[in-house]
């Protein structure tokens, strides 16, 4: 691929490097087609457990590349089929099953901010920074940020971050809850690593039913809640994955899951 690098571990990490340092790693219209395809085949790949999206040369990702300029004014069938294509990328990110990490290791702004913030995980160096910075550019946010932003934060924090554009540190990021962790960049790699086999070495099953179910949450009621919760249960009992994990806590050791 030409924009973003895909790298697969023997233990079931898949690691998705957004790559145009140069452009602190900026999304142009062959890496929304790029990440399009890589999400969609990680998702119907029963060997990758885990997702790790990070970018290259230092910044996670500046946005969506506007380095050639406005476009021409007036609304447009062209812009519309590329707003659709950014859709797309989101939707496949949100559907993929396997846990997801954002490895943000600087700037994450615009799309960029929310593909990261689109990610099951966040785990932040002491040097990243976020950003809605639509406004700034004359927009307004997509790529999932009117969504996901007041689940993270609640919706007045949401506003303030989309109104304003404001540049916030990782410290900030994580006081209001927009990232899980924050490490010195020195440990970045290590944490994100440990998490990442974690996760790997986890149920497939049972984490996938858990993730749907969470990201379902604050679209059903409790009683369908608890319906989801009761079939999933029924599923994961029908898995070889659950009573492995029995035997292995009567037996006093780790178990080993293999996602069937």
């Amino acid at each position: 691929m030409e924009t973003i690098e895909v790298q697969r571990s023997g233990e079931g990490v898949v690691t998705v490097t957004l790559n145009r340092p140069e452009k602190k790693n900026a999304i142009n219209a062959t890496m929304w087609t790029e990440l399009l395809a890589t999400f969609r085949a990680i998702a119907a790949t029963d060997q990758d457990r885990v997702v790790v999206i990070t970018g290259a040369g230092g910044a996670f990702c500046s946005g969506a590349d506007l380095s050639a300029g406005p476009p021409p004014e007036g609304p447009s069938r062209h812009q519309w089929y590329a707003m659709r294509n950014v859709a797309d990328v989101c939707l496949a990110l949100h559907r993929i099953p396997q846990p997801t990490i954002a490895k943000v290791g600087g700037v994450a702004a615009g799309a960029g901010c929310n593909l990261a913030l689109g990610c099951d995980l966040i785990v932040a160096s002491d040097a990243a920074r976020f950003s809605e910075i639509f406004a700034r550019r004359g927009l307004s946010v997509d790529f999932g940020g009117t969504w996901l932003l007041p689940r993270l934060v609640g919706l007045h924090r949401a506003k303030e971050l989309a109104l304003f554009a404001d540049i916030i540190s990782a410290a900030e990021a994580k006081e209001i809850g927009l990232v899980n962790r924050v490490v010195p960049a020195g440990d970045l790699d290590e944490v994100v690593d440990g998490w990442a086999q974690r996760l790997a070495a986890g149920p497939p099953i049972a984490l996938a039913q858990t993730k749907r179910m969470l990201n379902n949450s604050f679209a059903v009621t409790l009683e369908q809640a608890l319906e989801d919760e009761g079939w999933a249960q029924t599923v994961n009992f029908g898995t070889q994955d659950t009573p492995e994990a029995i035997r292995a806590f009567v037996e006093k050791r780790e178990p080993r899951f293999q996602g069937r």
